[in-house]
């Protein structure tokens, strides 16, 4: 059982140099293993320095006593919380090429004497909780951030991450083509809609993955520029009212999550990757066959189809829906039945 010590914590002031030259030095961790904190874009980084340099406050950090040389007596700190903000004002002052600076900011290297030492001497109110164990410590990290604890993956991506791709995502999630009940107040509210649409590009610049795994790589990559927005804006719409000219019943299966990343998938792959020309009308009969057959496997069989593709379909889509091998397997059967449309389009 973790046990928080009960003594108050003060907070008091540091010299900004202080805290600078400590993480040089070593002697302050600016990120223990633990910490998962928001991951800023250039333009985070921007304006906090901005924010620094004008001598606006700032939150306080927290920062927990670390390991000790019995030896030498020289020890270090762990900064429990602020890495962001810390490491972000070590790269302005290190001259970082992990910070762009444009033209609206001098660098710390170009500042006049005065501003230097103004920027130094700047006053970070950091409140000190002294020597613990590391357990505790993770318990008061995840205590100052108690409300990230609550959310489900999705949200927690969306704590930590605000840049270009994650911004990519939102817009495609709110394209007309998703009124169509696919998503619940409560999938939204939660949201499993952009949820939905970053598996959706993830797995058209890639390929199928297990559950979330590959979203934090993607938005963290991304974060600051995602150079291949206009073409994949392009593309993603292009599938979309391929999608709708399909002309779907309101009811139809292909409106389920795990049966509609499929397809938008493998149609892509269609049209864009093997620049195939797909007639939507004899796609969207060949695919609702297919659907009707999925749905009354246990009834009428239908000739077209063999049986184990859609038992098979039918327990990817309803078992362990987000497993690769589920995605896997829809989009291999998936892709036949669009194959089988293109076929009968050429006889016609």
């Amino acid at each position: 059982m973790i046990v928080i010590p009960p003594e108050k914590t003060t907070a008091s002031n540091r010299k900004l140099r202080t805290l600078l030259v400590a993480i040089r030095g070593e002697t302050l961790i600016p990120r223990p293993d633990f910490q998962r904190r928001l991951v800023w874009t250039n333009k985070d980084k921007k304006e906090f320095v901005r924010t620094a340099l004008e001598g606006f406050p700032f939150p306080e950090i927290y920062i927990a006593a670390g390991s000790v040389n019995p030896e030498t007596g020289e020890g270090t700190e762990m900064l429990v919380d602020g890495q962001q903000r810390i490491s972000t004002l070590y790269q302005y002052f290190t001259g970082s090429k992990d910070l762009k600076l444009g033209k609206d900011i001098p660098a710390y290297a170009q500042l006049e004497r005065e501003k230097q030492l103004r920027f130094l001497e700047y006053d970070v109110v950091v409140r000190d909780l002294g020597q613990m164990s590391i357990d505790n410590i993770k318990e008061i990290f995840k205590r100052i951030n108690s409300t990230k604890y609550s959310l489900n993956a999705m949200e927690i991506h969306n704590a930590r991450f605000d840049g270009e791709f994650k911004k990519f995502a939102e817009k495609v999630s709110e394209d007309p083509f998703f009124d169509k009940g696919i998503f619940s107040a409560n999938d939204i509210r939660r949201m499993d809609d952009l949820r939905f649409t970053l598996s959706v590009i993830i797995t058209i610049m890639s390929t199928y993955f297990n559950r979330d795994d590959e979203f934090e790589n993607y938005l963290y990559t991304y974060n600051d520029e995602f150079e291949q927005r206009e073409r994949m804006e392009a593309e993603i719409d292009q599938i979309l009212r391929f999608i709708e000219a399909c002309h779907f019943a309101s009811q139809s299966r292909v409106w389920k999550k795990s049966d509609l990343l499929t397809l938008l998938v493998e149609v892509h792959r269609a049209i864009i990757k093997k620049e195939l020309t797909l007639d939507p009308d004899n796609i969207g009969l060949s695919l609702h066959e297919f659907y009707d057959a999925v749905d009354n496997r246990g009834g009428i069989h239908n000739p077209k189809y063999l049986p184990k593709d859609l038992e098979d379909y039918g327990r990817a889509a309803s078992q362990a829906t987000n497993d690769r091998g589920s995605r896997l397997k829809r989009g291999e059967i998936i892709e036949k039945i669009i194959g089988g449309g293109v076929a009968e389009s050429l006889q016609e």
